[in-house]
């Protein structure tokens, strides 16, 4: 079509020259004129194919100039961005005018600019967030980027980056903000039992904890700020609670001191329920405000002045009270401690009642002390007087003729009689034994055992002495009991007098040769030579009369008497003794 309008044009240009000769040759025109005008006209024609020339050269530049410029803004904004750059040319492989290949540019260039906007506004974000977050956390002169953020680097890695850091520092003020939330628990509580203004506390701390519409600021400064303040609530705490405990402990010796109600101690049972409680324990409101402690301050005192007008009353109950601690720890007979504590000093005001009293309830925790020491051995001594009890009933119980009897209540007596002599058998062991602990205890304290006035260890060693008289009396006693049987046994076979036992028992005499005087033989019970064999093994004694023997006094040679050594005979055993030798 282009080539049908040049030739178009050169057919209107050769009809115009051909219409101009005309003219001309009518004119009369001159040649020089008429190739004058030709030249001119050739010339207008150059020009104007030059402007259109120059025009086209000036457009196919700018063209090129906009093609080169798109390359580079893509090339620049996929190096941002990290990412390939993308080659129109290489990938449009047919031949296209400048215009295409500039039209092939531009959506790529759109394209990738609007991302560059999209991950640049990303990483803005994140970057603001990262600064918001750091000045809560941080310093005020931190500064939460070594490197400036810019849009030289707009890569996903950059992107992450910021989000990874973005998220660490999230992470750490979620954790301070649990700290401080648990400080400001914390802090509640404290104030909350202390009775102080929490607002105004937290306050002091920084300004921004007590408003709710404005972050809080969790840095390290109000950190630390926080945990000095609950130390030194915790101090507080400590200090008021120790003051209330001794308050606690005043009051409830006053209180059992005077015998006061129990209506008018449940008023303070809040109070003295925390006498031994611990820091973590009291938690209820006021508890140790200054309030509350005055308050009870107020009362101790009236219990003080009620003390002192009551007194002498107290110190007759402290006296009382002491000496029953002495009775009980068997402390009795060492009175010199009473012309210390004279109720007559008192009424004379020759001292006062109140360190007369603390100089009692010093001798009762004395006496308390002592008396946890001679817990043991009291226990000991105890347990030896119950024995010698048993000893003693035992006995007292062997000695009955008729405990063998099918009584009533027999069985039981026998079953204690059992159980006694097991004890009694344990008596050496157990004298030895607190024999040890008197020993031990004088030696580790340097002073005598007493009990009851007596020194302890005295009266176990003349017990020791005393059993073991009574074991000899015992011997002997089986001794002449032995000597009464045989000469018993040898008059039957010479005399054949044995009485009869369906015969009324009564004393009988046996004549030999000359009689003298009678003299009565002591009787020697059999109780004392079986009374540690068991109940059941023994014979139904029957009951024995003591005898009176008469014998004639002879004078002659006096037979050989046979009597165990180291054991003394009143006169009759020896008698006895002698003329069972002679009957011999």
């Amino acid at each position: 079509m282009s080539g049908h309008k040049l030739h178009q044009m050169e057919t209107a240009c050769r009809a115009l020259m051909g219409e101009l000769q005309v003219i001309w040759d009518e004119v009369g025109e001159q040649d020089a004129e008429r190739d004058r005008a030709l030249l001119e006209l050739q010339q207008e024609c150059l020009d104007a194919y030059r402007r259109k020339v120059d025009q086209a050269n000036r457009c196919r530049a700018q063209l090129r100039q906009a093609i080169a410029d798109a390359e580079v803004d893509l090339a620049a904004i996929c190096c941002a961005m990290g990412e390939s750059p993308v080659h129109v040319r290489q990938s449009n492989q047919k031949a296209c005018g400048l215009r295409e290949e500039l039209s092939a540019i531009v959506p790529y260039l759109e394209e990738m600019r609007k991302r560059k906007v999209e991950r640049w506004n990303q990483i803005l974000d994140a970057v603001e967030k990262i600064k918001r977050i750091s000045s809560e956390i941080r310093p005020a002169d931190f500064v939460p980027f070594k490197v400036p953020v810019d849009q030289s680097d707009l890569s996903c890695r950059k992107l992450e980056e910021l989000r990874m850091e973005l998220q660490s520092l999230e992470k750490e003020k979620n954790e301070r903000l649990k700290q401080v939330m648990g400080c400001l628990n914390t802090l509640h509580s404290l104030c909350k039992v202390l009775g102080i203004d929490f607002k105004q506390t937290v306050s002091d701390v920084h300004p921004s904890l007590d408003e709710d519409e404005v972050p809080r600021n969790i840095s390290n400064t109000t950190i630390e700020r926080l945990a000095l303040a609950i130390q030194r609530l915790h101090e507080i705490k400590i200090k008021r609670m120790q003051k209330l405990q001794d308050l606690s402990s005043t009051m409830l010796e006053l209180w059992n001191l005077m015998d006061t109600p129990i209506e008018e101690q449940q008023v303070f049972q809040n109070v003295t329920c925390n006498i031994a409680a611990s820091e973590s324990e009291i938690t209820e409101a006021n508890t140790l405000s200054i309030d509350f402690l005055s308050y009870v301050e107020a009362e101790v005192l009236r219990l003080e002045q009620l003390k002192a007008s009551k007194m002498k009353e107290l110190v007759l109950k402290k006296q009382t009270e002491l000496e029953e601690l002495r009775r009980q720890a068997h402390l009795v007979g060492e009175e010199h401690y009473a012309t210390q504590f004279s109720i007559e000093a008192i009424e004379a005001g020759a001292i006062d009642p109140s360190l007369l009293l603390e100089q009692i309830e010093a001798y009762v925790a004395t006496v308390k002390e002592e008396a946890f020491s001679r817990k043991d051995i009291l226990e000991r001594v105890e347990r030896w007087l119950n024995a010698c009890e048993e000893e003693a009933w035992l006995n007292d119980y062997s000695k009955d003729d008729n405990r063998y009897n099918a009584g009533r209540g027999a069985h039981i007596m026998l079953k204690r009689a059992e159980k006694a002599r097991v004890l009694v058998h344990k008596i050496p062991g157990i004298v030895d034994a607190l024999t040890n602990k008197i020993t031990a205890w004088e030696k580790e304290r340097g002073t005598e055992f007493i009990y009851d006035g007596v020194r302890l260890l005295s009266m176990v060693e003349e017990y020791m002495v005393v059993r073991e008289e009574k074991e000899q009396e015992k011997k002997r006693q089986r001794d002449m009991k032995k000597l009464q049987d045989q000469f018993k046994a040898e008059q039957e076979t010479l005399y054949g007098s044995k009485p009869s036992p369906s015969k009324p028992h009564s004393a009988k005499k046996i004549a030999l040769g000359n009689s003298i005087p009678s003299t009565s033989v002591r009787s020697i019970s059999s109780g004392t030579v079986d009374e540690n064999r068991t109940p059941e093994t023994f014979p139904a004694p029957g009951q024995k009369t003591p005898m009176t023997v008469s014998a004639p006094m002879q004078m002659g040679m006096m037979p050989e008497l046979t009597l165990p050594e180291g054991i003394e005979y009143s006169f009759e055993e020896r008698r006895l003794a002698y003329l069972a030798a002679q009957a011999a």
